[in-house]
């Protein structure tokens, strides 16, 4: 009888516990994980009518953060992160490497950042609860607290505090972009994998293109929380056109801004791709800019007519 208190008050009392944590403590325990932990899942990321099944692994080895993520379908399609370097090899391609503390294409990046930093664009709920590749998930609702971006749910699970599956919506909870496990595993220790791959000699990181004499652009209007991550001023290759490129990110939703001058073809003003990725362009006096990213055109619009040159 003691034996089967003891085992019942172990599985009453952590689960008490949850119950009391708030929406952010989720997230900044899922953040806590995506770091710390050492795992395995395998996982469809749905695009319209794209999936593309995809196994991805994550461990500590000689104190190094070390990632690496396949595509199971198609031509060989891999990255793999050593601390702040990406490693990109694809078939017949050679292989380059860039700086970015996340693998791109699995969960947005912020999941596994400060969590705080994205209340000022969001504010976040506690949804229902549900049963994901095995295992028990609770879902928090990361809200925008404006119309200027979409919705973005994350299922956690409730023993290892890891992403389960991500949907990104639109505000009228169409599902634009989804990621879930269908299966995860804990690891005791990092993988074979991910010990190989730090001891590899990899290609140096790209060099970025140097900023030019660019004209001063800046925005009059972003949306709360909105920063320029990247400001670069160059010319294309087999070209002599200058072309200025702001990237532009709140945590989870990005976009890319390009100005150049305007030229006799017109392009189309509004593109919006199966995908979610919406394409918006304005003419401002001579200048032609694009603004492309998965927000409500009416935001990229937004942003691209709050463009100024000092």
């Amino acid at each position: 009888m003691r034996l089967i208190l003891l085992a019942l008050l172990a599985v009453v009392f952590p689960a008490m516990a949850q119950e009391e944590l708030s929406a952010k403590a989720w997230l900044e325990h899922m953040s806590q994980a995506l770091q710390q932990k050492q795992f395995k899942v395998s996982m469809i990321h749905l695009q319209a009518d794209h999936i593309r099944p995809l196994v991805y692994l994550h461990g500590k080895v000689d104190g190094q953060d070390v990632a690496f993520l396949e595509d199971l379908n198609g031509p060989p399609k891999n990255a793999v992160r050593i601390g702040h370097t990406v490693t990109f090899l694809e078939h017949d391609q050679p292989a380059y490497s860039v700086r970015s503390d996340r693998i791109q294409g699995v969960w947005p990046p912020a999941l596994a950042g400060n969590i705080t930093a994205l209340e000022s664009g969001y504010e976040f709920v506690l949804g229902g609860r549900s049963r994901i590749a095995g295992r028990p998930g609770q879902m928090v609702r990361i809200m925008p607290k404006d119309g200027s971006r979409y919705i973005h749910q994350v299922w956690i699970d409730m023993e290892s505090f890891l992403p389960l599956k991500y949907d990104l919506l639109t505000q009228d909870k169409q599902l634009i972009e989804q990621v879930m496990a269908v299966e995860l595993v804990v690891l005791p220790e990092a993988p074979a994998l991910l010990k190989e791959a730090l001891h590899q000699d990899w290609p140096a990181v790209m060099n970025t293109a140097e900023r030019g004499d660019g004209r001063n652009w800046h925005f009059s209007w972003l949306p709360d929380g909105f920063k320029v991550t990247v400001r670069d001023h160059h010319r294309l290759i087999g070209s002599h056109e200058a072309v200025e490129y702001v990237a532009l990110s709140d945590g989870l939703a990005n976009a890319s801004v390009y100005i150049a001058r305007a030229s006799d073809t017109p392009l189309p003003e509004e593109v919006i791709t199966r995908n979610g990725l919406s394409l918006v362009t304005e003419i401002n006096g001579n200048a032609e800019i694009v603004v492309m990213g998965k927000l409500p055109p009416e935001t990229l619009r937004r942003i691209a007519r709050s463009l100024r040159l000092d």
